[in-house]
C-alpha cells in the first residue's frame, strides 16, 4: 500500500538550548496558540500534525526535548527513529548558537542515522521580533552551508515565518522516509529472492 492512501508518519526531532523557545515554536505550529509564560519542558513534549505533501498524507510526529543536560539521557530513545532534525536557537543569545554544533553532533551520536552526512537538519532562529539580536541571518546562513542545513528565522510569539520549516521538515524528512524504505524493501528482495534455476535432485 502506497503512502498516498494509507499515509506515513514522519519523526521529526527539536532540539536546542532551553529557553529557546522550542515548545512555544512547536505550540505556535499545530495549535495556533502562544503563551508569555516560561514552563522549561521536563522530559519531552510531544505533538502530531498531518499536512499533504505532494500528493501525499504525512503526519509529522514532533518530539521537543529538554534543553538541560539532566534531561540529555532520554536522547538516545528519543533520537532514534527520527527523519529529520531541528535545531533551535535564539537569535539573542550567541551562547545558544554556539551550543548547536554539540547538540548536532550529540544527535548524530545518539540517533545513528544510517546516512549521517545525508541526513537533513534545519536550522531555527527564534526571538526575531526582539531587538536585541547577538547573530546576524548572513552568520546562521553560513554555518549551515558548512552542514549542509536550511535556515529560518522566526518568531513564535509574533506568528512570522512559522510554517515555511514546518513544511521543510516534512519535505525532507518524507524524502528520508522513502530512501531508506525502499533500501530496507530491496534489502529484504535480495536476502529472500528465490533461486531462477531449480534442480530435481532429491533421491528418497
Amino acid at each position: 500500500m502506497s503512502e498516498r492512501k494509507a499515509g506515513v508518519s514522519v519523526k521529526v526531532v527539536l532540539i536546542g538550548n532551553s529557553g529557546v523557545g522550542k515548545s512555544s515554536f512547536m505550540n505556535r505550529y499545530v495549535n495556533h496558540r502562544f503563551t508569555n509564560m516560561y514552563r522549561p519542558t521536563i522530559g519531552t513534549d510531544f505533538l502530531s500534525k498531518t499536512v499533504n505533501i505532494d500528493g501525499a498524507t504525512v503526519t509529522l510526529q514532533l518530539w521537543d526535548t529538554a534543553g538541560t543536560e539532566r534531561f540529555q539521557s532520554l536522547g538516545t530513545p528519543l533520537y532514534r527513529g527520527a527523519h529529520c532534525c531541528m535545531l533551535v536557537f535564539d537569535v539573542t543569545s550567541k551562547a545558544s548558537f554556539s551550543a548547536l554544533e554539540l547538540w548536532r553532533k550529540e544527535f548524530l551520536f545518539q540517533a545513528e542515522p544510517q546516512d549521517p552526512a545525508d541526513f537533513p537538519f534545519i536550522v531555527i532562529g527564534n526571538k526575531s521580533d526582539l531587538g536585541d539580536q547577538e547573530v546576524s541571518c548572513r552568520t546562521a546562513k553560513q554555518w549551515c552551508e558548512e552542514i549542509g542545513g536550511d535556515y529560518f528565522e522566526v518568531s513564535a510569539k509574533e506568528d512570522v515565518g512559522v510554517e515555511k520549516p514546518f513544511w521543510r521538515a516534512a519535505q525532507s524528512g518524507l524524502q528520508q522516509y522513502k530512501k531508506h524504505t525502499l533500501e530496507n524493501t530491496g534489502h529484504f528482495q535480495i536476502t529472500c529472492k528465490q533461486p531462477t534455476e531449480t534442480r530435481n535432485t532429491c533421491e528418497c
